[in-house]
């Protein structure tokens, strides 16, 4: 299948996929460039701020533990779904409208997320942020297709991996210091004056980036309303789904009736939106588009890479909390050297691949190096590893994670004319958020099972022959084992506490005994303190057990990984590359 056959208007060379670059000044692309930044950093940082904002949002609104993943479910929702809408507009009105637009929709849902007052409204609100934030990540990554030639986009594209890199470790920082300092309210309205900003850059010094030879200017609303009856339905039933042997609150099992009806409704939607994307004269996403091999293969190695992409910061603090035994903040923070490993992933490899002028070979390389980082977590983690340890560890799995995120990018603007830049990129970016989504329910069903699994059988074995009235006290002392009520989120167990406490009832036993008269009361002293001795040390059976549930929940999920990274690999191995050439001519001077 040649990519010079497949598309009419990509003939052998890629010159015709060169935008004209040469029209724009550099301060013209330089403020264009600043702009986009911003306006990408705001749809970033929002996600990463909000969430540690998250429990003081619950405690202050009352939220039902059910409704509280809604604030996160309506925010991706909403954003995944219209991502190919704004990509298909930035294609007919032009990226400057479709950012302005964007900021506007969602420093609007900012302002009114900081201002609501009850848990529906503020979740409708996170929905209006979710639109915006749309337009947000798919018009600032197609403005770099149109400011500079294919030679040169991978280092500029870096630097949008980057901003999402940097999000991940000044968000939580942020939204626990705006949180604690000046209220959950705030990190709504933090978006204002740096929304503003953007929306100033962007009005004043940014070029209407409307591409040319476009043709027909109306938006296939029914092809978005299928859309949205295909995407909605599928991604509500994996953020709700889980495993019949972990059910969480608000959720579902997989087999159950609510999820089975979800995923119906959206293989009758996705049927729908092919129908009409084949026989409307305006798609949102042309068929014609995946008879590019350069296209469908890139997109292909997105979703499976997405999948993967939030495994390894999603289930790792909670390794650092119950085998490590670090605070759930300090487990956050440790995510950092991981988090400047995407950082220095993204900017080398732009960089490298706009001096060689290839881009498969490093594409490839960053996946070895990928699949070496998750086998190094899959098979070396231990109870017994340590913070600096993982450290290390992390920083290898953020260096072959980081290029993953510009260079795909580059590769499928590369493949397609012009006119169909801000459909591809919106395509890349529709694909990489449903291979995350779809990546977080799966590893999550794997991470729990795996969990539930060996923390039954190992605290089982670690608390065999205890009385059941030390069973008893026990589950009270330590929730989340033997069956206990489950433990807050992210608390750790703490056998110094739970010690304590057993201490304080067999006191109490002893104390009892002592009224007993003769050997009577020796006997039942020396029963207490043969009770005491043998709750005491299951204690520390039961600390190890879980230690090694954990480490082999997490081990789980990264040996998963490691398989997803090797097919990555190889639909990677089917990618052609077609040559990046720098544009001709020289920018218009000042």
């Amino acid at each position: 299948m040649a990519d010079t056959a497949a598309h009419p208007a990509v003939p052998g060379s890629v010159d015709v996929a060169a935008p004209a670059s040469e029209r724009f000044s550099r301060s013209q692309k330089a403020f264009t460039l600043s702009g986009a930044l911003l306006g990408l950093l705001l749809a970033a940082l929002d996600q990463t701020i909000v969430a540690t904002a998250g429990p003081a949002i619950q405690a202050d609104l009352h939220i039902a533990p059910e409704h509280y993943p809604w604030l996160t479910t309506a925010y991706l929702v909403a954003s995944t779904m219209m991502v190919p809408v704004w990509g298909k507009l930035s294609d007919l009105l032009g990226r400057r409208a479709v950012l302005v637009a964007g900021i506007l929709v969602f420093l609007t849902g900012s302002f009114l997320c900081g201002v609501c007052r009850s848990t529906l409204t503020l979740i409708l609100c996170r929905a209006v942020q979710g639109l915006g934030s749309a337009a947000l990540f798919t018009g600032s990554l197609a403005v770099v297709a149109d400011l500079f030639p294919p030679r040169d986009r991978g280092k500029y594209q870096g630097l949008f991996g980057a901003v999402f890199g940097l999000s991940s470790v000044i968000g939580p920082l942020a939204g626990g210091f705006i949180t604690d300092a000046l209220g959950w309210h705030w990190v709504f309205f933090i978006n204002l004056p740096v929304g503003a900003l953007a929306l100033g850059l962007i009005i004043l010094r940014m070029p209407p980036l409307k591409p040319e030879g476009v043709h027909g200017s109306r938006l296939d609303l029914l092809g978005a309303a299928a859309l949205a009856v295909a995407v909605v339905p599928l991604l509500l039933a994996l953020s709700l789904g889980h495993g019949a042997a972990t059910p969480r609150p608000g959720g579902f099992a997989w087999g159950s009736a609510p999820i089975l009806g979800l995923f119906t409704l959206a293989a009758v939607g996705l049927g729908l939106f092919v129908w009409r994307e084949r026989h409307t004269k305006e798609p949102l996403l042309e068929p014609s588009l995946f008879r590019i091999r350069a296209f469908t293969a890139g997109n292909a190695a997105v979703f499976i890479i997405g999948a993967v992409f939030l495994a390894s910061v999603t289930f790792l603090p909670l390794f650092m909390v119950n085998v490590v035994g670090l605070s759930a903040t300090h487990s956050g923070l440790t995510l950092t050297p991981l988090t400047l490993g995407v950082v220095a992933g993204n900017v080398l490899s732009g960089q490298l691949v706009s001096r060689l002028g290839r881009y498969k070979a490093v594409m490839l390389g960053s996946l070895l190096l990928l699949g070496v980082g998750f086998a190094v977590m899959a098979f070396t983690l231990t109870p017994d590893s340590g913070q600096a340890e993982v450290t290390v560890k992390m920083v290898l799995v953020g260096l072959g994670l980081g290029p993953s995120i510009p260079l795909y990018t580059v590769a499928v603007q590369n493949a397609v004319p012009p006119q169909r830049i801000g459909v591809a990129t919106s395509a890349t970016t529709f694909f990489r958020q449903l291979g995350m989504t779809v990546g977080v329910a799966l590893l999550g069903t794997v991470f729990a099972s795996t969990l539930g699994r060996e923390m039954t059988t190992r605290t089982e074995q670690a608390t065999q022959g205890l009385p059941r009235d030390v069973r008893q006290e026990l589950r009270a002392s330590a929730p989340g084992v033997l069956g206990g009520e489950s433990a807050p989120a992210g608390e750790r167990f703490q056998p110094d506490a739970v010690k304590a406490r057993l201490r304080q009832g067999f006191a109490e036993e002893r104390q009892a005994s002592q009224a007993l008269p003769g050997p009577a009361g020796v006997q039942a002293r020396a029963r207490v303190d043969a009770d005491e001795a043998h709750a005491l040390s299951t204690v520390d059976r039961v600390e190890r057990a879980l230690k090694e549930s954990f480490t082999r929940a997490t081990t789980a999920v990264y040996r998963f990984s490691l398989f997803v990274a090797l097919a990555a690999l190889l639909v990677t191995l089917l990618l052609p590359e077609l040559p990046l050439r720098r544009g001709p001519g020289r920018p218009v001077p000042e």
